[in-house]
Protein backbone atom coordinates (compact mmCIF):
# COMPACT_ATOMS: atom_id res chain seq x y z
CA UNK A 1 0.00 0.00 0.00
CA UNK A 2 1.19 3.79 -0.73
CA UNK A 3 0.68 4.19 2.74
CA UNK A 4 3.74 2.37 3.58
CA UNK A 5 6.28 3.99 1.45
CA UNK A 6 7.81 7.56 1.80
CA UNK A 7 6.75 10.55 -0.83
CA UNK A 8 8.87 13.16 -2.74
CA UNK A 9 7.46 16.56 -3.07
CA UNK A 10 8.44 18.20 -6.51
CA UNK A 11 8.46 21.68 -6.98
CA UNK A 12 9.13 23.20 -10.31
CA UNK A 13 11.70 25.95 -11.14
CA UNK A 14 12.65 28.14 -14.12
CA UNK A 15 16.63 28.17 -12.75
CA UNK A 16 17.88 25.27 -10.74
CA UNK A 17 20.81 27.22 -10.38
CA UNK A 18 19.33 29.74 -8.18
CA UNK A 19 17.26 27.12 -6.11
CA UNK A 20 19.79 24.89 -5.65
CA UNK A 21 22.28 27.43 -4.21
CA UNK A 22 18.82 29.13 -1.81
CA UNK A 23 18.23 25.71 -0.83
CA UNK A 24 21.24 24.08 -0.16
CA UNK A 25 23.36 27.64 1.38
CA UNK A 26 20.39 29.42 3.02
CA UNK A 27 18.22 26.36 3.80
CA UNK A 28 20.72 23.80 4.69
CA UNK A 29 19.67 20.80 2.42
CA UNK A 30 21.92 18.11 1.35
CA UNK A 31 22.29 17.59 -2.50
CA UNK A 32 21.16 13.60 -3.61
CA UNK A 33 21.29 14.20 -6.79
CA UNK A 34 22.08 17.83 -9.17
CA UNK A 35 21.27 17.08 -13.06
CA UNK A 36 19.83 19.57 -15.58
CA UNK A 37 16.20 18.23 -15.50
CA UNK A 38 15.61 18.00 -11.95
CA UNK A 39 17.89 18.80 -8.48
CA UNK A 40 17.15 16.40 -5.41
CA UNK A 41 17.66 17.16 -1.66
CA UNK A 42 17.64 15.37 0.84
CA UNK A 43 15.26 16.25 4.39
CA UNK A 44 14.44 14.11 7.10
CA UNK A 45 14.00 10.64 7.17
CA UNK A 46 13.46 9.36 4.01
CA UNK A 47 11.84 12.09 2.49
CA UNK A 48 13.51 14.36 -0.55
CA UNK A 49 12.65 17.73 -2.17
CA UNK A 50 12.62 17.59 -5.85
CA UNK A 51 12.41 20.26 -7.59
CA UNK A 52 12.10 20.14 -11.86
CA UNK A 53 13.45 22.35 -14.39
CA UNK A 54 10.25 24.44 -15.82
CA UNK A 55 9.75 27.01 -18.44
CA UNK A 56 7.42 28.70 -16.57
CA UNK A 57 7.87 27.58 -12.64
CA UNK A 58 4.68 28.08 -10.81
CA UNK A 59 1.57 30.24 -10.56
CA UNK A 60 0.07 29.09 -7.47
CA UNK A 61 0.52 31.43 -4.69
CA UNK A 62 -0.57 28.73 -1.89
CA UNK A 63 1.81 26.70 0.24
CA UNK A 64 3.39 24.16 -2.46
CA UNK A 65 4.87 21.84 0.84
CA UNK A 66 5.80 22.07 4.24
CA UNK A 67 8.13 20.78 7.18
CA UNK A 68 7.08 19.64 10.67
CA UNK A 69 9.57 20.91 13.22
CA UNK A 70 9.46 20.25 17.29
CA UNK A 71 10.73 24.13 17.75
CA UNK A 72 9.48 26.30 15.29
CA UNK A 73 11.17 29.63 17.10
CA UNK A 74 14.83 27.93 16.75
CA UNK A 75 14.24 27.09 13.04
CA UNK A 76 13.33 30.09 12.23
CA UNK A 77 16.05 31.87 14.07
CA UNK A 78 18.60 29.74 11.35
CA UNK A 79 16.96 30.37 8.95
CA UNK A 80 16.49 34.03 9.17
CA UNK A 81 20.48 34.23 10.24
CA UNK A 82 21.45 32.42 7.01
CA UNK A 83 19.65 35.91 4.84
CA UNK A 84 16.17 33.73 4.43
CA UNK A 85 12.90 35.95 4.50
CA UNK A 86 9.69 34.83 6.52
CA UNK A 87 6.80 36.33 5.18
CA UNK A 88 4.03 38.01 7.09
CA UNK A 89 0.44 37.90 6.00
CA UNK A 90 -2.37 39.85 7.46
CA UNK A 91 -5.34 37.97 5.51
CA UNK A 92 -8.65 36.49 6.55
CA UNK A 93 -8.25 33.53 9.29
CA UNK A 94 -4.68 33.99 8.50
CA UNK A 95 -2.33 36.62 10.08
CA UNK A 96 1.47 36.31 11.22
CA UNK A 97 3.10 38.34 14.01
CA UNK A 98 7.18 37.85 13.53
CA UNK A 99 6.45 35.80 11.03
CA UNK A 100 3.88 33.13 13.04
CA UNK A 101 0.47 32.33 12.48
CA UNK A 102 -1.36 30.40 14.92
CA UNK A 103 -3.82 27.95 12.66
CA UNK A 104 -5.56 26.70 15.16
CA UNK A 105 -3.75 23.20 15.37
CA UNK A 106 -0.73 24.31 14.88
CA UNK A 107 1.92 27.22 14.90
CA UNK A 108 3.04 27.78 11.30
CA UNK A 109 5.63 30.15 8.82
CA UNK A 110 5.81 30.65 5.21
CA UNK A 111 8.56 31.86 3.30
CA UNK A 112 9.15 32.02 -0.78
CA UNK A 113 11.97 30.29 -2.89
CA UNK A 114 13.53 31.83 -6.07
CA UNK A 115 11.22 29.84 -8.21
CA UNK A 116 7.99 31.72 -6.31
CA UNK A 117 7.18 28.22 -4.30
CA UNK A 118 5.71 28.84 -1.05
CA UNK A 119 6.91 26.97 1.58
CA UNK A 120 5.59 26.54 4.81
CA UNK A 121 7.17 25.24 8.82
CA UNK A 122 4.57 24.05 11.04
CA UNK A 123 5.20 23.10 14.64
CA UNK A 124 1.93 21.12 16.09
CA UNK A 125 0.74 22.15 19.78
Amino acid sequence: MLSDHPIDVVLLAPDLEAVKDFYVKKIGLEVVEDNPFTLTLKCGGDSRLVVSNSSVGTNDEQTQASWRVKDLAAELAELRSRGVKIEEYDLPGIKTVDGVADIGFALMAWFIDPAKNCLGIMQFK
